[in-house]
């Protein structure tokens, strides 16, 4: 009887230490706002990640809005859940920081990706490509088409949003390469189709000379295109910036964007996915210097801030937006 009672529980604890083992890593894609292709696209991409790696479930989550106060309610559920890592989206960098600590005092794994979170909230940040090169490729997309100079504005997404600020600073840098070019104006959209459509109706009758809309977001060019569009500007107001080429094709092909750039979503989204699993398994260190492997798209070297870019922009336009339309 005894040795029954010895044989059944060194089964029952080796089909439990089995269901431990079977147990998937969860990493919590969490995106500004819900909705939004980019960061459908970017799931995609995590998808594929996980996927890959075998062992891993992704829950892609979101606020309804991008606002801070939406991703802390959202980020206070996955804590709630003991979910593995965090990989977030911010749409402010300071305000995630308390309970992102919370997250990592937990054990809880955390980056940020696309839109930084300040470093004492997160462990590393994935950038999508090097800041001031983002800034120079949206200021010279739509210089392109301003031999003689002109009048620019730009429509962001909202005064918070970390890295659409940081590009907008870089732009501004390197404003001294386009003595023609003169920005008009900066106004935000919140990443909200409807307003974003009202700022750059605003835009065009606020500055009846206005040459471009530089938006670098995906909702806001797309808004922009359809605004200049309906007020019967196109030829007269190029909207360019970052966009995604499946929203975009339509308005490449009647002119009202000449160029856009983006670097590929699904990419980022399966970086920042790999780069989660590494940390969370203790495979890589989030420290200056450090290399971390992300799969098929290589390997990022983290930054004095323990930041990293995944890589360049590229340019969109009449020449090849059939060949990505379908993709993105």
């Amino acid at each position: 009887m005894l040795r029954k009672i010895l044989t059944t529980a060194a089964m029952a604890s080796a089909l439990m230490a089995g269901a431990a083992q079977a147990e998937p890593m969860r990493i919590a894609l969490v995106a500004k706002a819900l909705g939004i292709g980019f960061f459908e696209a970017a799931n995609k991409g995590a998808e594929e990640a996980a996927a890959e790696l075998g062992d891993v479930e992704i829950i892609y989550t979101g606020p309804t809005d991008t606002t801070a106060e939406g991703q802390i309610e959202v980020l206070n559920s996955l804590i709630a859940q003991r979910v593995d890592a965090i990989a977030v989206s911010a749409n402010d960098t300071d305000a995630l920081v308390p309970t992102l600590k919370r997250a990592m005092e937990r054990g809880i794994t955390v980056i940020s990706w696309d839109s930084g979170v300040a470093p004492e909230g997160r462990e590393m940040h994935l950038n999508p490509s090097s800041a001031p090169l983002i800034g120079n490729t949206i200021i010279k997309l739509a210089a392109d088409h301003l031999p003689d100079g002109g009048q620019v504005a730009v429509l962001s997404a909202t005064s918070t949003s970390t890295n659409q600020n940081v590009w907008i600073e870089e732009m501004q840098k390197v404003m001294g390469d386009y003595p023609n070019i003169e920005v008009v104006a900066t106004v935000y959209g919140d990443d909200l189709a409807d307003k974003s459509y009202r700022e750059a109706q605003g835009l065009m009758q606020s500055h009846p000379d206005l040459d471009a809309i530089i938006a670098p977001t995906s909702v806001g060019i797309v808004a922009a295109a359809q605004a200049v569009t309906d007020a019967g500007k196109v030829g007269e107001v190029n909207v360019t910036g970052l966009g995604l080429p499946s929203e975009m094709a339509g308005h490449v092909k009647s002119g009202a964007s000449q160029s856009f750039a983006i670097w590929n979503p699904i990419d980022l989204g399966y970086s920042a996915t790999m780069i989660a699993y590494h940390l969370a398994k203790d495979e890589a260190t989030a420290e200056p210097g450090a290399t971390i492997s992300i799969g098929r798209m290589g390997e990022v070297t983290l930054d004095e801030n323990g930041e990293a870019a995944m890589a360049d922009p590229f340019t969109y336009d009449a020449s090849n937006i059939d060949e990505f339309s379908s993709i993105f």
